[in-house]
């Protein structure tokens, strides 16, 4: 087994850790079964500076409370009320900051997401559902059974982690966020980063 990320990796600024976790592994253990996929795609929200950011201008609801907290959370939530969204909890307490993994590659159990996805073998999904497996952070979470009873897991434990993931060279495409119109100026924030020539992308 690959070494899991430590507290200290994710009590950094958002920017930072989001850009350091593409290549990572994101786990999840399922009654002994390993559920994972390679980070290929991520984006930075600055808290309570960054109009598109759920904790701006200091927000502080039920719902986002976890990102109050110590970094190294999970902070799940939903979009258009059906599909969740994982992200992690970053910097340090009271400085609501986390990064959206909005895209991964498939690792292991992969027929197990095939079949949470689609219903069906991954040898019969066609190409398109294939890619489709974890492309995008509902996906991505709908493949990994993700759901709301996830927010605020400690991904330093041993159900839901990130793991190091083998050493590789890789450049990455820096750009602006995705589906946040409203945001006025934060929506051109160069925040959104992937890993340059990985299928498993949400949007070019």
């Amino acid at each position: 087994m690959m070494k899991k990320l430590s507290r200290e990796f994710y009590s950094r600024d958002s920017v930072v850790v989001a850009k350091e976790l593409l290549g990572k592994i994101l786990v999840h253990e399922v009654e002994g079964q390993r559920i994972s996929a390679k980070i290929t795609e991520a984006e930075a929200y600055m808290g309570i500076v960054d109009k598109a950011a759920h904790s701006y201008g200091g927000k502080r609801t039920p719902r986002v409370e976890v990102m109050y907290g110590e970094a190294g959370f999970s902070y799940i939530f939903l979009i258009y009320g059906m599909y969740c969204c994982f992200n992690v909890v970053t910097s340090e307490k009271e400085i609501p900051q986390a990064v959206l993994i909005r895209a991964a590659e498939p690792v292991e159990g992969i027929e197990e997401m095939a079949r949470r996805r689609f219903g069906q073998p991954y040898e019969q999904l066609t190409k398109s559902q294939q890619k489709g497996l974890t492309n995008g952070p509902g996906k991505l979470c709908g493949a990994l059974g993700l759901d709301r009873s996830f927010n605020g897991v400690d991904l330093c434990g041993d159900k839901l982690y990130v793991e190091e993931g083998e050493p590789e060279a890789f450049g990455i495409i820096t750009t602006k966020r995705i589906g946040i119109d409203y945001a006025e100026e934060a929506k051109d924030y160069p925040y959104r980063f992937y890993i340059e020539g990985n299928e498993y992308i949400s949007a070019k």
